[in-house]
């Protein structure tokens, strides 16, 4: 599978203002917020579809 957009995020290939990161998660600010510090929170692990992550 091609690296998603998050993968290259989280990799530090493209830049991002983190706001929060650990071992499963990171949260960043969207570069195209609808309202003011709209935040997108994204797994650390790329999986094709949503269900395919675990528990």
């Amino acid at each position: 599978m091609e690296d998603s957009i998050f993968t290259k995020i989280i990799n530090g290939e493209i830049p991002s203002h983190k706001i929060y990161e650990d071992e499963l998660v990171i949260a960043f600010l969207d570069i195209h917020p609808i309202n003011t510090g709209h935040t997108l929170v994204v797994p650390k692990s790329q999986v094709e579809f949503m269900w395919d992550l675990d528990d």
